[in-house]
Protein backbone atom coordinates (compact mmCIF):
# COMPACT_ATOMS: atom_id res chain seq x y z
CA UNK A 1 0.00 0.00 0.00
CA UNK A 2 1.47 3.32 -1.12
CA UNK A 3 1.56 6.03 1.53
CA UNK A 4 -0.75 9.02 1.09
CA UNK A 5 0.91 12.17 2.44
CA UNK A 6 -2.33 14.17 2.11
CA UNK A 7 -0.78 17.07 0.13
CA UNK A 8 0.95 17.96 3.37
CA UNK A 9 2.91 20.92 1.95
CA UNK A 10 -0.26 22.78 0.94
CA UNK A 11 -1.98 21.94 4.22
CA UNK A 12 1.11 22.97 6.20
CA UNK A 13 1.03 26.38 4.52
CA UNK A 14 -2.62 26.76 5.48
CA UNK A 15 -1.76 25.65 9.01
CA UNK A 16 0.96 28.32 9.23
CA UNK A 17 -1.45 31.02 8.04
CA UNK A 18 -3.92 29.90 10.70
CA UNK A 19 -1.15 29.79 13.33
CA UNK A 20 -0.29 33.46 12.88
CA UNK A 21 -3.87 34.50 12.18
CA UNK A 22 -5.23 32.87 15.33
CA UNK A 23 -2.52 34.47 17.45
CA UNK A 24 -3.41 37.91 16.10
CA UNK A 25 -7.13 37.26 16.58
CA UNK A 26 -6.67 36.13 20.19
CA UNK A 27 -4.71 39.29 20.94
CA UNK A 28 -7.39 41.53 19.37
CA UNK A 29 -10.13 39.82 21.39
CA UNK A 30 -8.22 40.47 24.59
CA UNK A 31 -7.66 44.09 23.66
CA UNK A 32 -11.38 44.52 22.92
CA UNK A 33 -12.26 42.99 26.29
CA UNK A 34 -9.76 45.23 28.08
CA UNK A 35 -7.83 42.24 29.43
CA UNK A 36 -4.38 41.73 27.95
CA UNK A 37 -1.82 39.08 28.89
CA UNK A 38 1.81 40.07 29.10
CA UNK A 39 4.11 39.81 26.08
CA UNK A 40 3.38 37.08 23.56
CA UNK A 41 1.04 35.20 25.90
CA UNK A 42 -1.89 37.24 24.57
CA UNK A 43 -1.55 35.36 21.27
CA UNK A 44 -1.34 31.95 22.92
CA UNK A 45 -4.35 31.87 25.21
CA UNK A 46 -6.77 31.30 22.33
CA UNK A 47 -5.67 27.66 22.37
CA UNK A 48 -6.28 26.85 18.69
CA UNK A 49 -3.08 28.09 17.09
CA UNK A 50 -1.92 24.66 15.90
CA UNK A 51 -5.29 23.25 14.85
CA UNK A 52 -4.19 23.29 11.22
CA UNK A 53 -1.52 20.70 11.99
CA UNK A 54 -4.02 18.59 13.89
CA UNK A 55 -6.25 18.63 10.81
CA UNK A 56 -3.30 17.40 8.72
CA UNK A 57 -2.67 14.55 11.16
CA UNK A 58 -6.35 13.58 11.12
CA UNK A 59 -6.29 13.40 7.33
CA UNK A 60 -3.14 11.25 7.35
CA UNK A 61 -4.94 8.77 9.61
CA UNK A 62 -7.98 8.77 7.32
CA UNK A 63 -6.05 8.35 4.07
CA UNK A 64 -3.70 5.63 5.24
CA UNK A 65 -6.27 3.04 6.22
CA UNK A 66 -7.39 3.87 9.77
CA UNK A 67 -10.41 6.05 9.14
CA UNK A 68 -12.36 3.89 11.59
CA UNK A 69 -9.86 4.48 14.45
CA UNK A 70 -10.78 6.60 17.45
CA UNK A 71 -8.99 9.94 17.21
CA UNK A 72 -9.18 11.99 20.36
CA UNK A 73 -8.54 15.69 20.94
CA UNK A 74 -10.66 16.57 23.96
CA UNK A 75 -8.79 16.87 27.26
CA UNK A 76 -10.67 14.07 28.98
CA UNK A 77 -9.85 11.67 26.13
CA UNK A 78 -6.18 12.51 25.48
CA UNK A 79 -5.08 11.68 29.02
CA UNK A 80 -2.70 8.73 29.18
CA UNK A 81 -1.09 7.06 32.21
CA UNK A 82 2.48 7.94 33.04
CA UNK A 83 5.15 6.21 35.09
CA UNK A 84 6.76 9.12 36.95
CA UNK A 85 3.41 10.90 37.29
CA UNK A 86 -0.15 9.56 37.29
CA UNK A 87 -1.27 10.99 33.93
CA UNK A 88 -0.24 13.21 31.02
CA UNK A 89 -2.50 15.08 28.58
CA UNK A 90 -1.36 14.86 24.97
CA UNK A 91 -2.56 17.04 22.10
CA UNK A 92 -3.81 14.13 20.02
CA UNK A 93 -4.23 10.43 20.72
CA UNK A 94 -5.12 7.68 18.23
CA UNK A 95 -6.71 4.48 19.58
CA UNK A 96 -7.56 1.43 17.46
CA UNK A 97 -9.23 -1.68 18.84
CA UNK A 98 -8.07 -0.79 22.32
CA UNK A 99 -4.43 -0.23 21.28
CA UNK A 100 -2.56 3.05 21.61
CA UNK A 101 -1.53 3.76 18.03
CA UNK A 102 -0.16 7.28 18.42
CA UNK A 103 0.37 10.09 20.90
CA UNK A 104 1.48 13.47 19.58
CA UNK A 105 2.62 16.73 21.16
CA UNK A 106 2.39 20.01 19.22
CA UNK A 107 4.34 23.02 20.49
CA UNK A 108 5.22 26.54 19.38
CA UNK A 109 7.86 29.08 20.35
CA UNK A 110 7.47 32.73 19.44
CA UNK A 111 9.85 35.48 20.55
CA UNK A 112 11.07 37.75 21.91
CA UNK A 113 12.24 35.41 24.67
CA UNK A 114 14.05 32.36 23.31
CA UNK A 115 16.58 31.50 26.01
CA UNK A 116 14.49 30.33 28.98
CA UNK A 117 11.68 28.99 26.81
CA UNK A 118 14.09 26.83 24.80
CA UNK A 119 15.36 25.19 27.98
CA UNK A 120 11.81 24.69 29.24
CA UNK A 121 10.70 23.11 25.96
CA UNK A 122 13.75 20.83 25.96
CA UNK A 123 13.23 19.59 29.51
CA UNK A 124 9.52 19.09 28.89
CA UNK A 125 10.10 17.09 25.70
CA UNK A 126 12.67 14.79 27.29
CA UNK A 127 10.63 14.24 30.43
CA UNK A 128 7.43 13.50 28.55
CA UNK A 129 9.17 10.91 26.37
CA UNK A 130 10.87 9.16 29.28
CA UNK A 131 7.55 9.03 31.09
CA UNK A 132 5.50 7.44 28.31
CA UNK A 133 8.15 4.90 27.27
CA UNK A 134 8.70 3.77 30.84
CA UNK A 135 4.93 3.44 31.24
CA UNK A 136 4.88 1.42 27.99
CA UNK A 137 7.64 -0.86 29.29
CA UNK A 138 5.61 -1.45 32.43
CA UNK A 139 2.56 -2.46 30.33
CA UNK A 140 0.49 0.62 31.11
CA UNK A 141 -1.11 0.20 27.68
CA UNK A 142 -1.22 -3.58 27.70
CA UNK A 143 0.73 -5.94 25.46
CA UNK A 144 0.96 -4.14 22.12
CA UNK A 145 3.43 -2.91 19.47
CA UNK A 146 5.26 0.35 20.15
CA UNK A 147 3.03 3.36 19.47
CA UNK A 148 4.05 6.34 17.36
CA UNK A 149 5.19 9.06 19.74
CA UNK A 150 5.64 12.39 17.96
CA UNK A 151 6.83 15.90 18.84
CA UNK A 152 6.45 18.84 16.47
CA UNK A 153 7.33 22.45 17.19
CA UNK A 154 6.72 25.62 15.18
CA UNK A 155 9.35 28.29 15.93
CA UNK A 156 9.27 31.93 14.91
CA UNK A 157 11.94 32.60 12.29
CA UNK A 158 13.26 35.94 13.53
CA UNK A 159 16.47 37.72 14.41
CA UNK A 160 16.30 36.39 17.96
CA UNK A 161 16.05 32.77 16.83
CA UNK A 162 18.58 33.09 14.00
CA UNK A 163 21.51 34.83 15.68
CA UNK A 164 24.41 32.84 17.18
CA UNK A 165 24.17 32.28 20.93
CA UNK A 166 27.11 32.20 23.32
CA UNK A 167 27.07 29.89 26.34
CA UNK A 168 29.13 29.75 29.49
CA UNK A 169 30.16 26.47 31.08
CA UNK A 170 32.81 27.12 33.72
CA UNK A 171 34.08 23.62 34.40
CA UNK A 172 33.57 21.65 31.18
CA UNK A 173 33.17 22.62 27.52
CA UNK A 174 29.78 22.73 25.82
CA UNK A 175 29.35 20.16 23.03
CA UNK A 176 30.81 21.59 19.85
CA UNK A 177 27.50 21.34 17.96
CA UNK A 178 25.93 23.85 20.34
CA UNK A 179 28.77 26.36 20.33
CA UNK A 180 27.53 29.51 18.61
CA UNK A 181 24.40 27.74 17.40
CA UNK A 182 21.21 29.79 17.03
CA UNK A 183 18.02 28.72 18.79
CA UNK A 184 16.60 27.44 15.53
CA UNK A 185 19.72 25.30 15.08
CA UNK A 186 19.47 24.15 18.70
CA UNK A 187 15.93 22.96 18.09
CA UNK A 188 17.19 21.08 15.05
CA UNK A 189 19.89 19.39 17.15
CA UNK A 190 17.36 18.64 19.87
CA UNK A 191 14.94 16.98 17.46
CA UNK A 192 17.69 14.93 15.81
CA UNK A 193 18.86 13.64 19.18
CA UNK A 194 15.35 12.95 20.43
CA UNK A 195 14.95 10.56 17.51
CA UNK A 196 18.47 9.09 17.63
CA UNK A 197 17.99 8.30 21.32
CA UNK A 198 14.60 6.74 20.46
CA UNK A 199 12.75 9.14 22.73
CA UNK A 200 10.38 9.98 19.88
CA UNK A 201 9.42 8.08 16.77
CA UNK A 202 9.71 11.37 14.91
CA UNK A 203 10.49 14.92 16.02
CA UNK A 204 10.17 17.95 13.77
CA UNK A 205 10.95 21.66 13.91
CA UNK A 206 9.86 24.19 11.32
CA UNK A 207 10.64 27.90 11.27
CA UNK A 208 8.21 30.56 10.11
CA UNK A 209 8.34 34.38 10.08
CA UNK A 210 5.43 36.57 11.17
CA UNK A 211 4.94 37.65 7.55
CA UNK A 212 3.83 34.07 6.84
CA UNK A 213 0.36 35.04 8.07
CA UNK A 214 -0.26 35.92 4.43
CA UNK A 215 1.98 33.43 2.62
CA UNK A 216 2.08 30.35 4.84
CA UNK A 217 5.85 30.21 4.34
CA UNK A 218 7.92 27.89 6.50
CA UNK A 219 11.38 26.36 6.40
CA UNK A 220 12.76 22.96 7.37
CA UNK A 221 16.12 22.93 9.09
CA UNK A 222 17.30 19.47 8.07
CA UNK A 223 16.04 16.38 6.30
CA UNK A 224 15.89 14.42 9.53
CA UNK A 225 13.78 16.99 11.38
CA UNK A 226 11.74 18.29 8.47
CA UNK A 227 7.97 18.10 8.22
CA UNK A 228 8.18 15.61 5.33
CA UNK A 229 10.05 13.12 7.51
CA UNK A 230 7.50 13.53 10.29
CA UNK A 231 4.54 13.10 7.95
CA UNK A 232 6.09 10.11 6.16
CA UNK A 233 6.99 8.36 9.40
CA UNK A 234 3.52 8.90 10.81
CA UNK A 235 1.75 7.76 7.63
CA UNK A 236 3.89 4.60 7.54
CA UNK A 237 3.01 3.80 11.14
CA UNK A 238 -0.70 4.27 10.45
CA UNK A 239 -0.49 2.09 7.32
CA UNK A 240 1.30 -0.63 9.30
CA UNK A 241 -1.44 -0.61 11.93
CA UNK A 242 -4.08 -0.80 9.20
CA UNK A 243 -2.25 -3.74 7.57
CA UNK A 244 -2.57 -5.74 10.79
CA UNK A 245 -6.30 -5.91 10.13
CA UNK A 246 -6.04 -7.22 6.55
Amino acid sequence: MALDLADYEIKAQEAIKAFWGNRALAKKKQEAAGKIDQGERAGVTGGKNLDGFISLILELVQKNGLGHADIHRRKALVTLPGFFRPTKQWDLVVIHQGRLVAAIELKSHVGPSFSNNFNNRTEEAIGTAQDIWTAYRENAFGEQPRPFVGWLIVVEDAMGSQKPVRDQSTHFPVFREFQGASYLKRYDILCQRLVKEQLYTSASVIGTPRTAAETGAYTELSTMTGLREFVTSFAAHIAAEAARQE
